[in-house]
């Protein structure tokens, strides 16, 4: 665990939600969940919002892979033309290619990313990828819920749900992106010595 770090009259305490065994250990158990709940046949695939939701798209596949299904194909969303709040960004946002290298129409398309917060990257997802084919349906899978929805979007699955406050934070940290592993909800609190 991190030292607490302090900014603005307040601490940061980092805690850590899942290891690197949990995390592998909820990749699976979501794989298990997606066959069961939406079949494992050629017509499934996986997009993952990058760029931490791409990452976890190709684990998944893998899992559905492992446990002797055929392995579903995988995508990948950049979602930064698509935010709501793009004007807002910096005058020179780093933008990366999409690539989905395959066809949506007719397909169960899994939408993968780390963490569901207000389902603003849901939606901007969404919008990006009715651009680009019409799937038979999509799916939302997510690493962590955190709550805290300003849209009215849920995960399909979630790996974890988590109460948090609004000032919370969650990291995931993932080896490929971050060469590191590990889940972390950093909580805002008091300051000892102000307030009761």
């Amino acid at each position: 665990m991190s030292k607490p770090h302090i900014a603005n009259n307040r601490t940061t305490d980092d805690v850590e939600i899942l290891d690197p065994a949990a995390i592998g250990a909820t990749v699976t158990r979501l794989a298990e969940e997606i066959v069961a709940r939406f079949g494992a046949d050629g017509s499934l695939c996986l997009v993952g919002v990058r760029r931490r939701g791409d990452e976890l798209a190709r684990r998944l596949a893998a899992a559905i892979e492992r446990a002797g299904h055929v392995r579903p194909p995988c995508g990948a969303l950049d979602i930064t033309l698509y935010r709501d709040d793009f004007d807002s960004l910096t005058p020179e946002p780093i933008v990366a290619q999409s690539d989905i290298p395959f066809a949506l129409e007719g397909r169960t398309v899994v939408l993968v990313d780390d963490v569901l917060y207000t389902g603003r990257t849901a939606r901007a997802a969404l919008d990006e990828l009715l651009d680009l084919g019409r799937p038979a349906r999509v799916v939302l899978v997510v690493l962590v819920d955190r709550g805290w929805r300003e849209l009215p979007i849920a995960a399909d699955l979630a790996g974890r749900v988590l109460e948090t406050a609004r000032e919370d934070d969650i990291q995931v940290l993932l080896c490929e992106s971050d060469g590191r592993e590990t889940v972390l909800l950093r909580r805002r609190a008091e300051e000892e010595g102000e307030g009761s």
